[in-house]
Formats: structure tokens, C-alpha cells, sequence
């Protein structure tokens, strides 16, 4: 049951970020088709390419195993991609994360909390740049004077969140 779930968890995935411009293929079911780790999810819109781990959660946390945390990394590195972990919570989006960004438990395992990925994690629209998460720190006082352009901190949000490298946030700041 829960595996069908999650299946289908993953089928909307690729769903949302086809319609969101992406060219998204979903992996095989781990194990199936062959003996090395793949990640749920690859997707790439010309410019940003990644490589996700889906999970999904009617309850709250999350677990990811060290062992398929490790698998993505190094599945996104020889591929060329970013490895990012996306998770839903029921009645919640998607929210991704790097996954250094996650919470290791003492057994080595990954952890997402739900109230962790509501408040830390990169939103779908974010995620597919679609807008950008400013904090009210990053906007300094109303009448714009003396805070930094609106478009430096998008740019800097995107570097902090690993959405954007830095070679690219150079060319975006020319």
C-alpha cells in the first residue's frame, strides 16, 4: 500500500515539474531494472539539472538511510546534476532540500521534520524558479535606501538554498 503511495507520489512530481517547463524523466523502481542506486526523479530545464530522492509521509518525520542519501550524491556528481531530496507531507507541497541541509541522526540516517521542511525548505515554486524566498532581514528598511538591490538577494537566496552555483550567480550580477 504504502509503496503505491509512493509511486504515486512520485507520478505527480514529474507531473508538477513537467508543467513547470521541465524535460523530467522518473527512474526505475529501485532494484528492478538494475543493481545501482538511481535517484526517484531526474530533471533538468536547459540551465538547472538534478537529480531528486522522493519521499512522502502521511506522518511526521521523514527518514532517508545514509546508504541512499550517498547513492544520490554520487549518482548527481557523475551525472552532473544537484542532488536534492524532495519531500510531501499529506495536505502539504513539495519542498526540497540539499542534503546537506538535512539533519543526521546519531545511527547516520537523514531526518525531515514537517514543521522543518515548511519553514527551511525550498517551495515547489521556488524550486522551479518561479519566485524566490526573501527573509525580512535580506529586505532592510521600506524606503529601499540602504538595503541591497532586490535582485542581488534573489540571486544570493539562490547561492544559499544551492539552487544556483556561484559561477552563475557572477554572470546573473554582471
Amino acid at each position: 500500500m504504502s509503496q503505491a503511495k509512493g509511486d504515486r507520489r512520485e507520478r505527480e512530481l514529474v507531473n508538477e515539474l513537467d508543467e513547470a517547463g521541465f524535460a523530467v524523466m522518473r527512474a526505475p523502481a529501485s532494484g528492478s531494472a538494475t543493481e545501482r542506486e538511481l535517484p526517484d526523479v531526474l530533471a533538468g530545464d536547459g540551465e538547472q539539472f538534478y537529480a531528486i530522492e522522493a519521499k512522502s509521509s502521511a506522518g511526521d518525520p521523514i527518514y532517508l538511510t545514509g546508504e541512499e542519501v550517498e547513492a544520490l550524491i554520487y549518482f548527481a556528481q557523475n551525472f552532473g546534476a544537484k542532488p536534492r531530496i524532495g519531500v510531501r507531507f499529506d495536505r502539504e507541497d513539495w519542498y526540497f532540500f540539499h542534503p546537506a541541509d538535512l539533519h543526521v541522526t546519531d545511527g547516520g540516517n537523514y531526518r525531515v521534520k514537517k514543521e522543518t521542511a515548511l519553514a527551511d525548505g525550498t517551495d515547489f515554486a521556488e524550486f522551479v524558479g518561479a519566485s524566490a524566498k526573501v527573509t525580512l532581514d535580506e529586505l532592510g528598511d521600506e524606503d529601499g535606501d540602504d538595503g541591497p538591490d532586490e535582485d542581488i538577494l534573489r540571486v544570493l537566496n539562490a547561492v544559499e538554498q544551492g539552487v544556483m552555483d556561484i559561477e552563475e550567480a557572477a554572470r546573473a550580477l554582471e
